[in-house]
């Protein structure tokens, strides 16, 4: 999902943005046959001490009324890249954009769907803030007038706003839950690999007013997300383990295209709903998946299915998302975890504590202890697939002495989803087999799978 950024906690790459799903044609401009490429991916560390306070659009914006269709995917080479990325709470991908090609740094995120990049003119007496794109240096560079149909969409279910700016443009912009700003104007632009491999132009936002200095890369289901319009068949990440030395951050593998360790990861299909138009809390768009239960320790929760699956309204929707950093959990599951926790470590809970606002499962204590008695966390799928949290690393290190369990409550964002954050994706293959429609899992030390 999108965030906030840089500052949030728990949930940071959270947008209130988009549901952005439009009539524009898919490119057409294929990737050559044979694409190999790579570039840098670098972590980002985000601050403990501000609260959430952002939430993804493709969770809160409503129903899509054409995410219920089966978009079919555009014909795709063999897109084959490998890199490797630093890991602290958020996947920053380094892409090199536009022609000739300028380096800009985004979110990796499997929640939101339209990428955008941080657009500012370099003046020659005035430095530009941070490394932000100068679309003057690119000659594939493209903004979208105000006629263009996404600027004046005639259906209801493209709900990022935009307006005709004094240059007759496609302005767009949105808020997130702070109140911040974020706004541009829709642009073409390619990611240039190398001087004989490009995407496509795609549909970008080119954010000229925005208090953050990264941009996002949109990676879900949408027509508009980067893996689509890029013709990306399937994508896969490794995230590390966070324990390192003082001062070193882990390192972690990302592919676009088939990934060499595939033939030991286990599948699961992805949900579809067809009814999803008249579900206002369901988002077409996620990865969604059929969860079906939690263990703790050798014990099954008594959590009823229906809980992991969305009901009339499309509330208990399960997806994963490498944008969330934490794990969240609708009421009635989340109360179950906290009273088996209570039941076995109740007296070691700081009492009164909430961190972030969400999560109330914290201690000051030593985290080994709290892994003993506590044990591991299975998050449970169909056809016997399972996301195992080994009891040592079970909580997160929030600073001043507190370690938290990785989950927090969904409600308190104002969102009724479960939410599988890259907190409890580590040491774990995710592949993202979007020509089958499936997600692939498989066990793995990632930072030896990085090297």
């Amino acid at each position: 999902m999108a965030l906030l950024f840089y500052h949030l906690p728990f949930l940071p790459f959270l947008f209130l943005f988009l549901h952005f799903i439009a009539s524009l044609s898919s490119p057409t401009q294929n990737l050559n046959d044979t694409l190999s490429f790579s570039f840098p991916l670098t972590s980002l560390r985000i601050s403990p001490d501000v609260k959430v306070q952002t939430l993804s659009s493709s969770l809160v914006a409503g129903a899509n009324k054409h995410g219920t269709r089966r978009l079919a995917r555009p014909n795709s080479g063999s897109y084959n890249y490998k890199t490797t990325f630093k890991y602290s709470m958020a996947l920053i991908v380094a892409l090199p954009i536009g022609t000739t090609p300028q380096t800009q740094q985004m979110v990796l995120d499997t929640g939101s769907q339209l990428s955008w990049i941080q657009c500012h003119k370099k003046l020659a007496k005035k430095p530009p803030p941070t490394a932000s794109f100068d679309p003057s240096l690119s000659s594939s560079f493209s903004v979208l007038p105000c006629n263009h149909p996404l600027c004046k969409p005639r259906i209801p279910d493209f709900t990022l706003p935009t307006s005709c700016d004094q240059n007759r443009l496609c302005h767009y912009s949105y808020f997130y839950a702070d109140g911040t700003l974020a706004e541009g104007n829709l642009v073409r632009e390619k990611i240039t690999f190398s001087r004989s491999q490009s995407t496509p132009p795609l549909i970008l936002g080119c954010a000229t007013d925005s208090s953050e200095d990264k941009g996002i890369l949109g990676m879900n289901l949408g027509r508009f997300s980067f893996a689509y319009q890029s013709k990306i068949s399937k994508f896969s990440y490794c995230v590390p383990t966070r324990r390192t030395k003082p001062g070193v951050s882990p390192t972690g593998s990302f592919y676009l295209g088939q990934n060499p360790n595939s033939h030991g990861f286990q599948y699961i299909n992805l949900l579809a709903f067809p009814q999803s138009r008249t579900m206002p809390n369901m988002d077409p768009l996620a990865y969604t998946l059929p969860m079906l239960g939690i263990r703790i320790g050798a014990k099954k929760l008594a959590i009823p299915m229906h809980v992991f699956r969305p009901d009339a309204g499309g509330s208990g929707q399960t997806m994963i998302d490498s944008g969330s950093e934490f794990t969240y959990l609708v009421d009635e599951a989340y109360n179950k975890v906290r009273e088996e926790v209570v039941r076995l470590v109740g007296p070691r809970l700081k009492k009164g504590y909430v961190y972030g606002g969400v999560a109330d499962m914290c201690i000051d204590g030593n985290p080994v202890q709290f892994g003993r008695l506590v044990g591991d966390m299975v998050l449970e799928f169909e056809k016997g697939v399972e996301i195992t949290v080994p009891k040592d690393r079970m909580l997160a290190d929030v600073g001043g002495g507190v370690h938290c369990l990785g989950i927090g409550r969904s409600n308190m964002l104002g969102i009724a989803s479960n939410i599988i954050g890259n907190f409890h994706q580590q040491n774990l293959w995710v592949e993202f087999d979007l020509a089958n429609r499936r997600l692939g899992f498989g066990k793995a030390d990632c930072s030896r799978a990085a090297v």
